[in-house]
């Protein structure tokens, strides 16, 4: 193996599942390693407490201006249960390094890790400052990006995730809210004197769906539409009795442009018109929203985008930015005043998935852009 292939396995090994998940993991685990490799090289480290035993590892390479740029990564992972490959043992196969957390995240982890370490090795000072930022819990609750957010001042941040060697400027944004429906509870054998939340609920449930099908007239050029998900549903108590309660946990993803008040008044608009249509219905849109995170969208004429191309070009891959539907930690930056892009080796295909694997020469490509983006970010 290389040198970064070598650092991803090791970086695999460690059972980093956000705790979460209740797999036994930690992002802790990875700290040490981490704190480990760049003190080696002599390179500064510090922690930020996001929780109890959880930190950020920032590691910092001084630069000939007081410019600076953040390049980030997470170190935890989503839980292994249901995986058909061991997790934890990395194995290196037709060119594929298999493992959890080989492409989300700890490639890209490994390969900013080394941009940074060639280049303190080769004696050289950057245009300017570079702040590498190992975070933790961006699978469950984003909170590390938001502590490394708190009082950052920065010129640029490039977020690690699988983009398979592209530039991203764009991502969607999530929402995700509960919606109840009310009715009133009676026996089976006589529904007519009760009021069946279920009932309710499937006419806004197809409701829904009718809306998915307006979003087409307005797609975005880069992602596309927004869309909408009913992912979790509640009802009913037992099956003799007309339920009188029933909830849906909603999951819709927003483009640039959209807020979440907005979209929020337009379902709350959606359940006024079935009340309307028919007086029996009672639901309530539950707030505030279970999770709120907003689009990125960086413009494509930015220097940070600009250079990135140049990067690109000279390392002979594709150039043109594109956009994705997932979220990541890049939009959390965008909005505390960063020009920010998504880069990284491997396909968001693969992330999460059973067997999960990382394409090894992609490994490498993501180092050499990182390294020459760096030397060339002035």
């Amino acid at each position: 193996m290389s040198d970064v292939l070598a650092t991803l396995a090791d970086l695999i090994r460690l059972n980093t599942v956000n705790p979460a998940y209740n797999d036994d993991g930690t992002e802790a685990n990875a700290a040490p390693f981490i704190r480990r490799f760049f003190s080696e090289r002599k390179i500064e480290t510090t922690e930020q407490e996001v929780f109890p035993g959880r930190h950020n590892i920032l590691a910092r390479l001084p630069g000939r201006t007081r410019r600076r740029l953040v390049l980030e990564a997470h170190t935890d992972t989503v839980s292994i249960k249901g995986m058909t490959i061991p997790p934890f043992e990395p194995v290196l196969k037709d060119g594929r390094l298999y493992g959890r957390g080989a492409v989300d995240d700890k490639a890209g982890v490994a390969a900013m890790m080394h941009a940074l370490a060639s280049i303190n090795a080769d004696g050289i000072v950057p245009p300017c400052e570079v702040l590498f930022a190992a975070v933790v819990d961006e699978e469950f609750s984003y909170r590390g990006v938001v502590r490394l957010c708190e009082g950052l001042e920065a010129d640029a941040a490039i977020v690690a995730e699988p983009t398979e060697l592209r530039v991203v400027v764009a991502s969607k944004g999530v929402l995700r809210f509960r919606v109840s429906t009310h009715g009133k509870a009676a026996h089976s054998a006589k529904p007519h004197l009760g009021n069946n939340a279920i009932s309710h609920m499937a006419r806004l449930v197809l409701a829904l769906e009718e809306e998915n099908k307006r979003f087409s007239s307005s797609p975005h050029p880069l992602l596309g539409s927004p869309t909408v998900n009913v992912g979790v549903i509640h009802g009913g108590v037992q099956v003799n009795l007309v339920p009188d309660r029933c909830t849906i946990e909603i999951d819709r993803r927003l483009l640039p442009g959209e807020t979440a008040s907005s979209v929020l008044r337009l379902y709350q608009a959606l359940l006024d018109r079935l009340k309307q249509e028919q007086p029996s219905f009672d639901a309530t849109l539950e707030e505030p929203p279970l999770l709120v995170d907003e689009a990125l969208d960086t413009p494509v004429d930015s220097h940070l985008v600009r250079v990135a191309q140049e990067v690109l070009a000279k390392l002979g891959l594709d150039a043109s930015p594109c956009g994705v539907p997932f979220g990541s930690d890049a939009s959390k930056l965008s909005r505390a005043g960063l020009p920010t892009i998504l880069f990284g080796p491997g396909s968001i295909d693969q992330a999460h998935s059973v067997d999960e694997y990382i394409e090894v020469t992609q490994v490498a490509q993501a180092a050499a852009f990182y390294r020459q983006f760096i030397l060339d970010f002035a």
